[in-house]
């Protein structure tokens, strides 16, 4: 199975914060278990309820937050992707968004920086600045 997007953002989060799964599980309230099958992707769609709890115990910031909420309502988005944005903190969340879902045609690797230069090209664009 590969790794969905939601469970590489919050297994990066809970790391960078040098939580094991069950620490997170405990401050975030929910089954150690749940967390666990989230962070592999054997379940992508997580009730808000559960989302505010992981983000509340994450501590995670706005961006990452917003991405989380993202990524539960939209299970296909490259991790690649979220690789990326999260080394590269100058991406905004509409940067983000707009990337992920752009469709992607071809056998070689995705940029990701390009796709974020063309979002942002876009925006730049369409508030009248470019």
């Amino acid at each position: 199975m590969t790794q969905a997007a939601l469970g590489f953002l919050l297994r990066n989060l809970r790391e960078e914060r040098g939580l094991t799964l069950r620490e997170l599980a405990q401050l975030a309230e929910v089954d150690h278990a749940y967390v666990y099958r989230l962070e592999t992707g054997a379940k992508e769609s997580p009730s808000e309820e559960v989302l505010s709890r992981l983000i509340k115990a994450l501590k995670a910031p706005k961006r990452e937050a917003e991405m989380i909420r993202f990524l539960a309502a939209n299970t296909a988005t490259d991790v690649g992707l979220v690789e990326y944005v999260r080394r590269e903190a100058a991406v905004t969340f509409e940067e983000f968004t707009g990337a992920a879902s752009m469709a992607f045609r071809g056998t070689g690797r995705p940029d990701y920086a390009t796709r974020i230069d063309r979002v942002r090209r876009f925006i730049r664009d369409d508030d009248g600045h470019g």
